[in-house]
Parts: structure tokens; sequence; C-alpha cells
């Protein structure tokens, strides 16, 4: 009995280690600029992706590729959703700052727009992408360049954006009729897809009876490293320095000559990569899919609700407290431990996945409602206004 309650903390603290790395990158966001971001999940889901992909090339490749890809996958991961989330800021977000509802509108459509990308995208997709960027924006450049058109830019900019538009339709057009299945074939598709641990992660030990699963120890092992990361950054560089700044007072660190704008822009890029790193590390605890992120996000947001805004030590505790809770409620471990039978009958009818999130969503609403600022609410000028 004391085994099985064990092996079911350990594995509630694998889940809450993975929602943490989430919410790192949600708080860090969410504290600095009061973004919602609700397209925070499907970033999750390109570096669960990504991963996936990765993994097909190293398999391929053989050898010790396929025994080290998972680092490779977590450097690759980062590096893509944080360039995604990079363009999402300066494209989207930029232009939204003090208007949480349309940015959460505006997010929520772009989660949409990308679950339907990962369905659709093939080489069609991909080519027309690369091919309105490059004309678009290379068009752009050469009129920026040009001061003489200054009165008519607006036009300009119109005909540029039907001309990237029609030579991309057509080029689309053609590609699909000329190579048909080999270019309009969906890489992915709507069904999940698996990721397969190197071999070193497939196993496990023994420790106390406990059985422990080293892809679940390695969970745990890289959310530390990220902790342990985003806390040296934040407190000892100039970068997260600035960052500390600007979520205390934004109007005192631009008068002091901080570039806000730009702390926006690596704030966003260092959350979304983080939301990679988290969906590399779901990968590992089961399938891949375009609604993979949904699965996180309502978790996500309760982690940094519930830890305060922007606060690294309270994001930790409220990470591995709901996700331990969770589990402990969803798989029945806390039914079958229970001596009340009116009490276990109670734990039994929210023993699944499900009812769990609604047990602990009604325990986090009634926490809210002693501490509303959470267990460490933000601190500063703006907040005692």
């Amino acid at each position: 009995m004391l085994t099985g309650f064990l092996e079911a903390v350990f594995n509630g603290i694998s889940i809450g280690a993975v929602l943490l790395i989430a919410a790192l990158g949600l708080a860090i966001i969410f504290g600095l600029m009061g973004v919602i971001n609700m397209a925070h999940g499907e970033l999750m889901m390109f570096g669960a992706y990504t991963t996936f992909v990765v993994q097909n090339i190293c398999k391929h490749l053989g050898g010790l590729w396929f025994e080290v890809y998972i680092f490779l996958a977590l450097i690759i991961a980062f590096i893509f959703t944080a360039s995604v989330g990079l363009i999402l800021e300066k494209g989207v977000i930029r232009y939204l700052y003090g208007r949480p509802l349309e940015t959460l509108l505006a997010t929520w459509g772009v989660s949409l727009i990308f679950q339907q990308f990962v369905r659709s995208v093939n080489w069609v997709l991909i080519v027309g992408i690369a091919l309105f960027s490059a004309l678009f924006f290379g068009g752009l450049w050469i009129l920026n360049s040009q001061t003489n058109l200054a009165r008519v830019r607006n036009w300009v900019v119109a005909v540029i954006l039907l001309l990237s538009l029609g030579v991309t339709i057509t080029t689309g057009n053609f590609l699909s009729k000329t190579y048909q299945q080999a270019v309009t074939q969906p890489w992915f598709g709507a069904q999940n897809v698996d990721v397969t641990a190197p071999t070193w992660l497939q196993a496990g030990i023994s420790l106390g009876g406990v059985q422990l699963p080293f892809a679940r120890l390695f969970i745990i092992a890289l959310t530390i490293i990220c902790v342990v990361g985003i806390y040296l950054f934040l407190q000892r560089s100039n970068w997260g320095l600035r960052i500390r700044a600007v979520t205390q007072n934004r109007s005192m660190s631009a008068c002091l000559g901080i570039p806000t704008q730009k702390v926006d822009a690596i704030t966003f890029a260092l959350g979304s990569g983080l939301a990679g790193v988290a969906g590399c590390a779901i990968s590992l605890l089961g399938s891949v899919g375009p609604n993979t992120g949904q699965n996180y996000i309502i978790d996500t947001f309760m982690v940094v609700v519930v830890g305060g805004v922007g606060n690294l030590a309270g994001t930790i505790i409220a990470a591995l407290g709901i996700g331990t809770v969770n589990y402990l409620v969803g798989s029945g471990t806390l039914a079958l431990l229970t001596p009340v039978k009116p009490l276990a009958d109670f734990f039994s009818f929210f023993a699944t996945t499900s009812m769990a999130k609604v047990m602990v969503f009604a325990l986090i609403i009634v926490f809210l409602q002693w501490k509303p600022g959470g267990i460490f609410p933000q601190k500063g000028r703006t907040v005692d206004v």
C-alpha cells in the first residue's frame, strides 16, 4: 500500500515537473507583460513535434545518434519555439499591450491556426510560407530604403502584398498539379504520433520497492536544470535585471533608459523556448497530437495564478502541488488509501483524469478566496496603485 502511494507521488511530481517548465515561461510573460497567451500550449505542442522529427532523423542515422537525440531535440525545440514566440510577439502581441481581452482572443485564434497548421502542413505549405516571406519582407526592405516613396508607401505595401500572394498561390498550384502526392501529403495529419525514448531512458530502477522510470527521472532532472538556469539568468545577468525592473515598474524603467520593447521581445522568446522544452518532456510521457497543448494549458495557468504572478518559488510549489494532487486523485490512489468509506467513495467519484481536474480547480478557487494574490503575491509600486 505504501509502495503504491510513493509511486503515485513520484509520478505526480514528474507531471508537476512538466507543468513547472511550461509555467516558468508563462509566469515570466504574464508577470512582465500582463499577456494571457492562449497559444502557450501550442508552443509546447511544437516542442513535442520537434522531438518527434529529430527522433525520426536520428533513428534513420542509427547508432549513437538515436541514443543522444533527446539532447539535440531539446536544443532545437528551444530555438524553434523561441523563434516562433519572437515572431508572434513582433507580429501580434506588440500591438495589443494594455488590452488583455484583445490579447486573449488574438492568441486563442493563433492557437487554432497552429493546431490546424500541424494537421495540414506539407511541402506545398512550407514552400508557400518561405516564398511569401521572402517576397513580402524583401519587398518591404527595399521599400524602406526608398525615401522618395514615403507618400505612397501604403499603396506600395498593398501592391507588394497582392503580388506576393499571387506568386505564392500560383507556385503552390503548380507544385500540387506537377508533383501531386509527393508534395501534398500531410507530414503528421490529425492522428497522434509516438516518440520512442532512447534505450537508456526505457528502463528504470527500484528504490525501496518503488519503481522509478528513467524517463521520469530525466524529466525531473531537466526541470531542476531549467529552474536553476532561469534563476541565474534573472538574478545574475544584465538582461535578467532589466526584466525584473520592467516587471516591477515599466514606466520608471523606460525613464531610466531600459529598452522595454526589446525586454518584452526577449522575455516572450525565452518563455516560448521554455514551452518547447516542456513539449520535449511531454513527448516522453505519451503520444503527441495537435491537441497536446490543450491538455496542459489550463493546469499551467492555474500554476501561475496559485504561485503568484512572476514568482519563481511560488511557481515551483504550485506546479509540484497541483501535479501531485492531480495524479493522486485521478489515479484513484487516494480512494484506495482512505480508510473511511464515505470519504473513499467521495475520492472514487473523482478518480478519473477529467474529474480530478474539476476537484483541483475547485480547491484552487477556495484557496484564491483566502489568498487572491497566490502563495507569494507580486510586489512593486504598480501593484499598490
